[in-house]
């Protein structure tokens, strides 16, 4: 029976408020990146998690923390409107949770975009990938909100048997998105009802046409056979290697510009785990290089 309502005890015998025993351990979940204190790291992460405060669960909160640092969240999958997740709980089938989010009408998208189109402060945030500090104003300006400014903008449910809506596995998920939307704020507005694409070109912002891309594009397209690639297209010639080889002095430059992995779920933090491969692989890569040219 999904979770919702109000009473004390359930129809199954629980109290709302009771444990229902130790989760099932959860392999292969998503696991918070934040080990400790607050979830969410930039202002548009923090204003999603506070929209549990209007929820008024602050008894829900510690065990939801627990859940997403344990990787009890399976998967989360994020669409227009709509956020779905499997979380895995005391039984031995995963929860199904389900958190609806009203979305803008298009026109309302329409009047949202002109005005983001129209200042450089925005578009500029918005074309570099960036959340803008005021964005909420270009909202406001039209009488309306890019978070959910009440409860029945959100709906949420979950398969578990607790009758309190949200639940700590629907308070899990909540959390787990406010540190996606660290990395990918755009997510908001897809939630909302519109993709990145499509509101950057509402807002006319698109930077190229197809024409151009293709114009861009190899005339001569690379070949698929790796042995035919390597012959033609990489020739070593040590006279024409020049400089001097080092080891990087940042590692993992580009990932960390693109930011972490999507709902990372491995038992480490995305970019350290990954700055930690660079760099062993660089001195790898000198190692191997010096021994051949003694």
């Amino acid at each position: 029976m999904p979770c919702g309502g109000d009473a004390a005890v359930s129809r199954f015998g629980y109290d709302n408020h009771a444990d229902y025993g130790r989760p099932r351990e959860a392999r292969g979940g998503i696991k918070a990146q934040s080990r400790r204190g607050d979830f969410g790291q930039n202002w548009w992460a923090r204003r999603w998690i506070d929209v549990l405060d209007r929820f008024n669960i602050a008894s829900r909160i510690a065990r939801a923390r627990t859940y997403a640092r344990r990787g009890q969240v399976l998967t989360i999958d994020v669409g227009i409107g709509e956020v779905t997740a499997l979380v895995q709980g005391s039984e031995p089938r995963p929860y199904r949770v389900s958190i609806r989010v009203a979305t803008l009408r298009p026109d309302d998208w329409r009047k949202v975009a002109s005005t983001l189109g129209e200042r450089p402060v925005f578009a500029a945030s918005l074309i570099a990938g960036r959340m803008p500090d005021r964005i909420e104003d270009a909202f406001g300006e039209w009488g309306l909100s890019l978070f959910p400014a009440a409860r029945s903008d959100l709906r949420t449910s979950c398969s578990c048997p607790d009758q309190t809506n949200p639940c700590k596995h629907i308070a899990a998920v909540y959390l787990l998105l406010g540190e996606e939307f660290d990395r990918d704020p755009f997510l908001l507005f897809q939630m909302r009802g519109l993709q990145r694409d499509d509101l950057l070109t509402l807002a006319g912002l698109r930077l190229a046409s197809s024409h151009t891309a293709s114009a861009l594009a190899p005339a001569d397209p690379l070949p698929e056979d790796p042995e035919v690639f390597w012959g033609r297209a990489y020739e070593p010639d040590p006279a024409r290697v020049v400089g001097i080889a080092r080891i990087p002095a940042a590692n993992a430059v580009i990932a960390r510009r693109l930011g972490g992995f999507p709902f990372w779920t491995g038992s480490a933090p995305f970019l350290p785990t990954l700055e930690t491969v660079y760099s062993g692989t660089a001195s790898a890569a000198l190692d191997v290089l010096v021994s051949d040219a003694e």
